[in-house]
């Protein structure tokens, strides 16, 4: 049996292809934007999800739907947006799912809690205009190096 995300999440590179005009997700998989962030430019670093307001530690941030991607992908602007998904594949995550920026001293993380979607989960206060940062090492208090100089 195909999963929901073999039947209903087309490849990145499809939808750039314009072989698929939008991606289709299971009619289950009912997500809603978040009205508690926004994305801004960040000197440095491009852009960042930002607080529109005060989030409590321990509130959802956001669910976001997750696109396997093709490799070819690697080779494009979009490279920069893409992060690992299981051995040897690449994803996309939709909404703000793949701006957060990375620090060390995150106030938020992210989990992979159900098929191809993430959350993002606040692990302190988070005050109003401030930037929203997850570790890309996936737990929050992992030093382990990135593959960029990381900007605080």
């Amino acid at each position: 049996s195909t999963s929901c995300s073999d039947r209903c999440v087309p490849s990145v590179v499809a939808l750039l292809n314009n072989q698929s005009i939008l991606p289709r997700f299971c009619s289950r998989m009912s997500l809603t934007h978040s009205d508690m962030i926004e994305v801004r430019f960040v000197e440095g670093k491009g852009r960042g999800v930002f607080a529109r307001r005060f989030i409590p530690i321990e509130t959802e941030i956001e669910r976001v739907p997750v696109l396997v991607v093709d490799d070819e992908l690697v080779h494009t602007e979009l490279f920069d947006y893409l992060f690992e998904w299981g051995e040897d594949t690449l994803a996309l995550a939709m909404g703000y799912g793949s701006i957060y920026n990375h620090s060390y001293n995150p106030n938020a993380r992210y989990d992979d809690d159900q098929p191809m979607i993430k959350t993002f989960t606040a692990i302190r206060h988070i005050f109003q205009g401030e930037e929203i940062t997850v570790n890309y090492n996936g737990e929050p208090h992992l030093m382990d190096p990135v593959e960029f100089d990381v900007v605080d």
